[in-house]
């Protein structure tokens, strides 16, 4: 791969501009493409249509195919944009080829309505990412959840904290962390909400899956996200079984930086629903699905701007309020830092070549 300068400006000022500069970057390949947009239900802010964009990269009978996600999370999309352009752009100049044989499957806003209303989540208050469990039978429960409730929804962040405190002086860190954020199913107005069907996301998932026959064919899966870990370190974790097959492709393709929330070794705890298990499902022994998590601030602080998030949408007449707010999700999640849009930009490149040549060689 030949250099190509990091270009901070990459990242877009809101969903309708990166979705524009996205479209407008295909134009540039010099290689067969099928382009696949998906409406979402609802309207941006400026009551712009919501779309995941999709693209097949090279011949449509490829064996191998490296699949680029961004925007499960739908205020992640604006890191996800920025590194999706730059991998565009590569391939448009030549820096990078698509080897024989393969092809690159790159999808963009997978949850759009969270990303053009900067938030975490779906207009039904759906976290695509606690989405990917069997509703046909009894959904999981999460205790720790129900007994920190009534704590999540206090206004007052210091008696917020303090119930917060205590939950963890007596059950422990990880239990806390899992209690928030390892899913929910019965509070849809509360954080890490899985829903009671397949969302929007899910279900484009897994009609590309079986539009391209995607279980017939070897895959790598780079999931984009931001918002948990050490600042602007792109954390790969792997959520694959720790003695499973995948797990030992991932650890050949990117080595010893692949982390495993199962053996504590990751910034993420396990987390029922999580979109990875859709993919699991149909993948073979030469497959494997990581996420790219890139690091912003504490644990502490990510809790506390998405606790404010639900708390400002479960109310109404909060309009103000939530605009304002608004800035304060996209600061977190995509902070206006010039060093950590460098460092989220260069390690992405780093792992997606990883991936890239792990699965063509």
């Amino acid at each position: 791969m030949s250099f190509i300068m990091l270009d901070t400006e990459l990242f877009p000022a809101n969903y309708a501009v990166g979705r524009q500069r996205w479209l407008e970057q295909l134009t540039d390949l010099p290689y067969h493409l099928q382009y696949l947009p998906y409406q979402c239900p609802g309207t941006g802010p400026d009551h712009e249509a919501l779309m995941t964009d999709t693209v097949w990269i090279g011949p449509e009978d490829a064996a191998r195919v490296l699949v680029i996600i961004s925007g499960t999370h739908g205020i992640e999309g604006f890191a996800g944009n920025a590194v999706e352009l730059d991998w565009l752009r590569l391939l448009a100049s030549g820096a990078v080829a698509v080897p024989d044989n393969t092809a690159v499957l790159m999808v963009h806003a997978l949850t759009p309505w969270g990303y053009a209303w900067q938030r975490r989540c779906d207009a039904d208050g759906v976290d695509l990412n606690r989405n990917a469990v069997d509703f046909t039978k009894p959904l999981p429960e999460n205790p720790g959840y129900e007994l920190l409730r009534p704590a999540l929804f206090l206004f007052d962040a210091q008696q917020r904290q303090e119930a917060f405190a205590e939950f963890e002086r007596q059950h422990g860190r990880d239990a806390f962390e899992r209690a928030i954020s390892a899913g929910q199913y019965t509070d849809p107005a509360g954080p890490f909400y899985g829903g009671q069907a397949p969302a929007h996301g899910r279900q484009v998932s897994e009609d590309l899956i079986g539009r391209y026959a995607l279980q017939d064919r070897d895959l790598a899966v780079v999931d984009l996200h931001t918002g948990l870990g050490s600042f602007g370190y792109g954390e790969i974790i792997c959520d694959h079984e720790p003695d499973s097959a995948a797990t030992a492709v991932a650890r050949r393709w990117y080595g010893a930086s692949v982390m495993l929330p199962l053996l504590g070794t990751s910034s993420s705890v396990p987390k029922n629903g999580l979109m990875d298990y859709a993919w699991h499902r149909v993948m073979n022994e030469r497959s494997c699905y990581i996420t790219l998590e890139f690091g912003t601030f504490r644990t502490h602080e990510l809790f506390e701007v998405l606790l404010l998030d639900h708390l400002l949408w479960a109310q109404a007449g909060n309009d103000d309020a939530r605009r304002e707010h608004r800035e304060l999700m996209r600061q977190h999640f995509c902070p206006d830092d010039r060093a950590w849009r460098e460092m989220v930009l260069f390690r992405a490149r780093q792992v997606i070549m990883q991936a890239l040549q792990g699965v063509s060689s």
